[in-house]
């Protein structure tokens, strides 16, 4: 029996649910990637937010081309659950807040009209790095036409047209400034397409930066059987988390939005340190755990952590390479920061997959890694507990069984074609194949070259 408005009274008690009436909601939100991040996510911030008085912002989740996530919440009406994994038992809580899971390629004239409804104050995006089809610093217009874009712009027509508002757009991704970003490349898409409404956006829709913190696991079917067990109903949408949540949004809306600051959001004039100690410690740090993880035999976050050759370099990384990169902001602890992430990675419970991690890391080595190596670099200073992570991944990406990454076969050919001895030039140096703050110079090559001679 699936989980569904008609089944809710069957979940045991220990099982949270909320309390406000769905069918009273209006839609107020149109979420582009309803994986399940968002689901732990946003949409929980939002889901607890109602529970606390907000209303009227129901969420219409949008997945760009994947019919996968409409077959699991479509026949449960947006119902799904969220089990959080730490400690010593789970804690399982019902999320109301998605009202529709539409699909790009099938539901175009629904989800253009959702956008374009009066009721809807904020469009929001978490499609990860690839998603916002960059080249460089710029826009792919190629790839940019199978993402967001075409939808998003037929939205914010419509709106002009009927002489509403304009919308808040939410990033909530991990790249710098995303915010700014997502801003950028609208306006450059706009631009070419429509210019007059490009000025309009420009005008009228607010772009705030955000930083968003939650390590949330795929959901295996192992996951799902043992759920239904325990709750005596199957739930196709569930997704599972570590219990420590972050979300820190610039203030700076279009319009109206949620409350979420009642329910532990957090609303600053600037999210920018927040941001890169994020992007720098915690994703930095996983990534090294990924790679450096995998080629020793690991599956998950919780085993690197635990070897006694890998947690040392990550503590480096983090402690003194990471977090010396950047200014934080007054009263950010990033000691205490990095004794929390420690803490994460150790959570046992959580079956963090280190193939997850590993993904796209072509999109997600600049900010992580390189970001931090320029500042370092500047002063003279050499990382190398963060040269030996990117050593690793210059490894992983010469071939093998977990590679998942949009330039695989440019970096494998990147390899075939320049061998250890000169592969860091042909990634990093002049002109390389990975846009990069960062150009590694001759003390730095030498130190990775080393690395890769000796594998």
């Amino acid at each position: 029996m699936r989980l569904a408005p008609e089944t809710l009274h069957r979940l045991p008690p220990d099982v949270a649910r909320f309390d406000y009436d769905r069918d009273a909601q209006s839609i107020g939100i149109v979420h582009f990637g309803l994986g399940a991040f968002h689901r732990a996510h946003q949409s929980w911030y939002t889901d607890l937010a109602m529970c606390a008085g907000e209303r009227d912002w129901g969420i219409a989740g949008v997945s760009l081309r994947s019919h996968s996530v409409a077959r699991q919440l479509g026949p449960q009406e947006g119902l799904y659950t969220l089990t959080a994994r730490g400690g010593f038992a789970d804690a399982t809580r019902v999320v109301g807040a998605v009202r529709e899971a539409l699909v790009g390629a099938r539901d175009r004239a629904a989800i253009v009209r959702r956008m374009a409804m009066p009721q809807c104050h904020v469009v929001s995006f978490t499609v990860t790095e690839k998603g916002y089809a960059r080249a460089g610093d710029g826009l792919d217009f190629t790839l940019a036409e199978t993402s967001f874009y075409p939808l998003l712009a037929e939205g914010l027509a419509e709106r002009r047209n009927a002489d509403l508002p304009g919308l808040t757009l939410l990033a909530g991704d991990n790249l710098p400034g995303n915010g700014r970003l997502l801003g950028r490349l609208v306006r450059e898409w706009l631009g070419i397409r429509d210019p007059e409404l490009a000025r309009w956006f420009a005008s009228e829709c607010r772009c705030p930066n955000t930083m968003v913190d939650r390590i949330v696991p795929a959901t295996t079917p192992d996951d799902r059987d043992a759920l239904e067990a325990r709750i005596g109903l199957r739930d196709e949408g569930a997704v599972f988390a570590e219990p420590f949540s972050q979300w820190v949004i610039e203030d700076d809306f279009a319009g109206s939005r949620p409350g979420w600051e009642k329910v532990g959001a957090t609303l600053v004039d600037t999210v920018a340190p927040y941001e890169t100690a994020k992007l720098r410690m915690l994703n930095g740090a996983h990534s090294a755990l990924a790679y450096l993880g995998l080629e020793r035999g690991h599956r998950f976050v919780h085993q690197a952590i635990a070897d006694p050759v890998i947690r040392p370099l990550v503590e480096q990384l983090m402690r003194r390479e990471a977090a010396t990169s950047f200014t934080p902001a007054p009263g950010q602890d990033l000691s205490a920061y990095a004794d929390v992430l420690l803490a994460r990675f150790a959570n046992t419970a959580l079956q963090h997959r280190l193939a997850q991690i590993a993904m796209d890391g072509s999109q997600k080595i600049a900010q992580r890694w390189l970001a931090g190596l320029a500042v370092h670099q500047s002063r003279g200073e050499l990382c190398e507990a963060t040269l030996t992570a990117l050593a690793a991944w210059v490894r992983h990406v010469r071939g093998g069984p977990f590679v998942d990454d949009p330039l695989a076969n440019d970096l494998a050919d990147a390899w075939r074609e320049n061998g250890a001895g000169a592969i860091v030039g042909a990634l990093f140096g002049a002109g390389g194949l990975i846009a990069s703050p960062w150009e590694p110079n001759d003390c730095e090559r030498a130190f990775v070259d080393r690395a890769l001679a000796a594998d």
